[in-house]
């Protein structure tokens, strides 16, 4: 069955086209564009005018791409930021009109923090050895950060009110962030994974899985690499010694020393550094309860949950 898949968050909106048989994800088409929909939405608790238009731009791009590869059914997920605004009704009548053109009662849905951790986690853990498990996979996003822990069903999963635009629209607002900015910051992401943490035992995990856009970008950066490379990043390790170097490097950095760097989305310039706090906190976390130094990245994440939920 040929599908597509939506995944519509704080700070981007991403597509896969796949074929889906016997439990399996065929991509034929994955496609990230950032819409930064949450623009202003932790602050005001409404959708800017010109995030739900540039939403609306790159959802209509995802439809001429459906009905070119012939989808044949279609889910839409919205996540963190549509959890938390009170206009939410004019992007669903946004969504339903675009959709709608390519499979009949097509429309958006928001689903819940759980519900997001647990397509986070299906889509993450499908090609990983179970002997590496249990796992505790990391969605780190924009508006929110899921906490998940299983081996191939979810043990337990949380889903924290931090991700990097929050975090960053919050509290760091200097080029580079102060060292003031810094520290409140990480008050916050220690406050909200404390919340998770009383819920998901990350002590029995014995391997971390991070997905989503700032995840890879560490990677990549912590790879060296001159330019993205998403076959070579997909299920590569980072060290910890490697992963905290970039991100404390990330955090000195200005945005136009950021935007230099050859693996850097123009999208995730200005708030990667609020990720790169919440990876640092979860990595001492995670070494110090669960005893693990080093962090696997995978590309297939809640996409490819999205996908096998269709089917």
């Amino acid at each position: 069955m040929r599908v597509a898949a939506v995944d519509c968050g704080t700070n981007s909106i991403r597509l896969l086209i796949a074929d889906v048989a016997d439990d399996r994800v065929q991509d034929v088409h994955r496609e990230m564009r950032i819409v930064r929909l949450g623009q202003g939405v932790d602050a005001t608790g409404q959708f800017a005018p010109d995030a739900l238009a540039r939403t609306r731009a790159a959802l209509a791009g995802y439809a001429e791409l459906m009905r070119s590869y012939d989808v044949e059914a279609v889910r839409m997920v919205a996540t963190s930021a549509a959890r938390d605004v009170g206009n939410r009704d004019e992007f669903f009548a946004m969504t339903s009109e675009v959709l709608g053109a390519v499979v009949a009662g097509a429309v958006a849905e928001v689903i819940t923090g759980d519900e997001e951790a647990e397509l986070s986690f299906r889509g993450a853990v499908g090609e990983l050895d179970s002997d590496a498990a249990p796992f505790v996979v990391v969605d780190l996003g924009g508006g929110s950060t899921e906490v998940v822990l299983g081996s191939r069903e979810v043990v337990a999963g949380y889903s924290a009110d931090i991700g990097c635009v929050r975090l960053t629209e919050r509290c760091l607002h200097s080029d580079p962030p102060t060292e003031d900015e810094i520290a409140a910051a990480r008050a916050v992401v220690r406050d909200a994974l404390a919340d998770a943490l009383r819920v998901v035992p990350v002590e029995q995990a014995r391997t971390w899985v991070g997905v989503a856009g700032t995840m890879t970008t560490l990677a990549a950066l912590a790879h060296k690499m001159t330019t993205y490379d998403s076959e070579a990043i997909h299920l590569s390790r980072v060290r910890f010694d490697d992963l905290l170097t970039v991100c404390a490097d990330l955090l000195a950095m200005t945005r136009r020393q950021r935007a230099a760097l050859g693996p850097m989305h123009e999208g995730r310039v200005d708030v990667i550094g609020g990720g790169a706090i919440v990876v640092q906190e979860l990595a001492a976390v995670l070494g110090e309860r669960a005893g693990i130094n080093e962090l696997v990245v995978s590309e297939h994440d809640i996409l490819d949950g999205i996908a096998l939920s269709i089917a």
